[in-house]
């Protein structure tokens, strides 16, 4: 396995993750998904730094430092799904946001899987990387899956014309 290649292609999805979160930010109507959109393309920055330092230390023939703080996540998403539970007083808002917030459970998801099989394929430091990679995007997957799970439900429940 060559794990220059995969921490490439990892940068170039991370880079495309967070142009996705940045644009679509904008066009969100729930105010917590907006933030979580915000918040996370942000996420997905550190995502790409940590990457990059990576692909260096390689291109040195070098392991990059792995520090506990550069493996957790933000905290944001753990406590801000936990606290909002997604609350909103404009129910047609959520319309238009179910498929951007499933859309993003889908790319976190993927993410997931991507570092989860590349992990398991790895050795030594990258192993380690690719595992917290994994995590990192687990938990911004759980975020998004219950978003958009709350919404939708939410949505369902509602008299038929809002």
């Amino acid at each position: 396995m060559d794990i220059r290649k995969i921490y490439e292609y990892a940068l170039q999805r991370e880079i495309e993750g967070k142009r996705f979160f940045e644009e679509n930010a904008e066009r969100l109507q729930h105010a917590a998904a907006r933030e979580a959109f915000k918040v996370l393309a942000q996420e997905e920055q550190k995502h790409i730094f940590f990457i990059e330092k990576q692909l260096t230390a390689l291109a040195e023939g070098q392991s990059a430092p792995i520090t506990e703080e550069s493996l957790q996540p933000t905290s944001f998403f753990t406590q801000r799904a936990e606290i909002e539970k997604v609350e909103q007083s404009v129910a047609q808002a959520m319309v238009a946001d179910l498929p951007v917030l499933r859309m993003a459970y889908l790319i976190e998801r993927d993410f997931a899987e991507f570092y989860q099989m590349a992990a398991a394929k790895a050795e030594g430091a990258a192993k380690q990387v690719l595992h917290s990679l994994a995590e990192w995007e687990r938990t911004h997957e759980a975020l998004f899956k219950a978003m958009h799970d709350t919404l939708f439900e939410r949505y369902a429940q509602m008299p038929w014309g809002g």
